[in-house]
């Protein structure tokens, strides 16, 4: 290619119309030429004056774009001679491979497991999506106020890394909120701020397991945390839930040292774990040395009954590690949650999740921190927990009118959905036509470990669907329903 081809070439490449500053595609042009075998190995190119003339460029671009490629390896200047394509053959640290049949890197085994498994959703709002509050009704000019006030008088401490823990202010306010509201027993010192449950759930079991251990899971129980504990190499071992909880009864094998539980509102089922189950379980996490993390997933939403106790607040040993997050009560987006760590175990919680995960995110800390001392925080639970209990009453209203009790109806005493039965139909064929007909909802066989797990249904959510339209949604999904069950 000779200096006035070249010229050629790259001014076809340039698009001075586009948003992409002419250096940058100069820069991409010529390093194709190179990788592209355009321009050999030890060819001169144009002095930056003569190609800057040529393509009606600044000269500095042009040196700019010489000097980037050169630092990368591409090109290589002789003093007093020039500007010259670099050997990169010569470059390479091992030989190049024989000519065999490319092989295409391919995800891992635990890699495989998870995408095939996958069951996030490219919708996450409407009805009847399970586990999603009413963003709409967040109180955004009370949280744009507070927003304002912390950075109108920001200070570099809260620009930089969050400190181990997290901000001291939010973890005093939410200490106390916990004590008031869940029966949780803490000190600031205690809680560790996270980006949420994920996140929680991961520290703990990094901190607490060591690959090949095994663990305690609900059965059914939320998919995601199958998925995050089974990336770490642990060994998922699925106990049933009954009337009264987690029911390990029939395991043959004793309790291993990680055991995960939803007592105040099992996820995707509701019920709620008996006293006697919940002290007969922290009666074995002491016998055989197990850790408990309670996820306190959707506690706060109870219709009828107040909410319940927290089982850390029965636990006299430092077993439990009680984790939370502000998704539901708040709005997933915020991405915040905690962990109370028991107090033998708080200074290594604080310092795990810095070392990993190098958290910041102080002035969404600072914010939350005012939200919740300032009473915000409760005030919206109780308003949105009305406010739920409506759409909850409308949805089980218009179930009742389309089936009566032909399909029956748990879980609806708390959180954000409950569990229409479909009496041993498909439900992952039925949920698949609903969305096809504009419905969202999940298919409770989805959350079974087990192949044949022992009830099929539909999670139906009501919080993210305004009153008025749950009838209509619910009337779509009804002829999904009829149409399948004949």
């Amino acid at each position: 290619m000779t200096s006035i081809a070249l010229s050629d070439w790259l001014q076809a490449r340039l698009n001075r119309q586009s948003a992409v500053p002419l250096y940058r595609q100069l820069q991409e042009a010529l390093l194709e030429a190179v990788l592209e075998g355009e321009l050999p190995p030890g060819r001169k190119l144009p002095s930056s004056r003569l190609l800057a003339g040529e393509l009606g460029l600044a000269r500095n671009t042009v040196i700019e774009v010489y000097e980037a490629l050169s630092a990368q390896g591409c090109l290589e200047t002789r003093h007093g001679s020039g500007t010259y394509v670099a050997d990169l053959a010569s470059e390479r640290l091992t030989p190049p491979p024989a000519a065999i049949a490319p092989v295409a890197p391919k995800l891992s085994a635990r890699g495989r497991v998870l995408i095939e498994d996958a069951q996030v959703f490219p919708r996450q709002w409407g009805a009847f999506m399970p586990g999603v509050p009413d963003v709409t009704e967040f109180p955004t000019r009370i949280w744009a106020r507070l927003h304002n006030r912390h950075w109108s008088r920001a200070n570099p401490e809260r620009l930089t890394y969050a400190p181990a823990g997290g901000l001291k202010a939010l973890r005093v306010a939410l200490a106390e909120h916990l004590r008031t509201a869940r029966g949780v027993r803490c000190e600031a010192e205690q809680i560790v701020i996270t980006t949420g449950i994920h996140q929680s759930i991961d520290l703990t079991a990094r901190l607490l397991t060591d690959q090949g251990d095994t663990v305690w899971l609900e059965d059914p129980c939320y998919w995601g945390l199958r998925h995050s504990l089974h990336s770490l190499g642990l060994k998922l071992q699925s106990v049933p839930v009954d009337a009264e909880g987690l029911n390990w009864a029939g395991l043959k094998s004793p309790p291993p040292r990680f055991i995960v539980a939803t007592p105040s509102h099992q996820y995707p089922l509701g019920m709620v774990m008996t006293l006697p189950r919940r002290q007969a379980l922290l009666e074995q996490a002491k016998a055989h040395g197990s850790w408990i993390v309670e996820d306190d997933y959707d506690s706060e939403f109870r219709y009828g009954t107040r909410p319940i106790t927290s089982l850390q607040g029965l636990d006299r040993d430092g077993l439990v590690i009680y984790v939370g997050s502000f998704s539901k009560t708040l709005f997933p987006g915020l991405r915040l949650g905690y962990i109370v760590a028991p107090p033998q175990l708080a200074e290594s919680f604080a310092k795990g999740v810095a070392e990993l995960y190098r958290e910041g995110q102080l002035q969404q800390q600072a914010m939350l921190a005012d939200f919740i001392s300032e009473g915000y925080f409760a005030a919206h639970i109780r308003r949105m927990r009305g406010l739920y209990k409506a759409r909850r009453e409308a949805l089980l209203a218009a179930i009742g009118r389309e089936f009566g009790a032909h399909l029956p109806v748990t879980g609806d005493n708390a959180g954000l959905h409950l569990v229409l039965g479909l009496n041993g139909a498909d439900d992952r064929a039925i949920a698949r036509e609903a969305v096809q007909a504009g419905i969202v909802t999940r298919p409770l066989s989805g959350y079974y470990r087990s192949p044949a797990p022992p009830q099929s249904g539909l999670l139906l959510g009501y919080a993210c669907v305004r009153e008025d339209a749950i009838a209509p949604a619910f009337a779509i999904l009804s002829r999904v329903l009829c149409a399948a069950l004949g």
